[in-house]
């Protein structure tokens, strides 16, 4: 059975934002190595469309952009949309009965299976359906943007804290 796992950088104020601030190589590697063990990956509408910049090739791209590419366009993933019409390759579309989905997923699938974006979360974990959450701890204060937790924190136990490299901390809770 799959674990559904929700992690992303976040601000020390508890924002969220991939156009503000991006990780260091270090980071970037573990993000690489993680991709490339997943399961999959569960993705809402504007994640997904962030993501998508992974699935076409650029030149200016160095080693590891490449090497984190190559794993996010392997891995398989799951779009939660009821706007988009189709997905790109290797994606699969789920437009209703959002429940029903990932329950299957987490039955048929092993391993880990991340969850992408704040607001897919706060549905998820509403459902009780995430099974862990990671925050990357990045130093920077932004006073706005989209919280970590889209909605009401739920009740969480610390399960482990791990220094990343010299800025970065990863805080792993699962609902208590």
């Amino acid at each position: 059975m799959a674990k559904l796992v929700f992690g992303m950088m976040q601000s020390l104020d508890g924002y969220v934002d991939h156009m503000n601030f991006a990780p260091g190589p270090t980071l970037f590697r573990h993000f690489i190595e993680e991709v490339q063990r997943l399961a999959g990956s569960v993705y809402g509408r504007r994640m997904y469309e962030v993501m998508r910049y992974w699935d076409d090739d650029h030149p200016e791209w160095d080693a590891e952009e490449r090497a984190f590419a190559a794993a996010w366009q392997r891995q398989p993933k799951w779009v939660v949309s009821r706007t988009l019409k189709s997905v790109g390759p290797n994606a699969t579309l789920i437009e209703d009965d959002l429940e029903g989905a990932i329950r299957a997923l987490k039955t048929e699938r092993d391993g880990e299976i991340e969850v992408a974006g704040p607001d897919l979360a706060r549905s998820l974990t509403e459902l009780g359906l995430v099974d862990e959450y990671r925050l990357y701890l990045c130093p920077v204060v932004l006073g706005r943007g989209r919280p970590f937790f889209a909605g009401p924190r739920p009740p969480l136990r610390l399960t482990a804290s791990d220094r990343i490299d010299e800025d970065v901390i990863r805080l792993t809770y699962v609902p208590a």
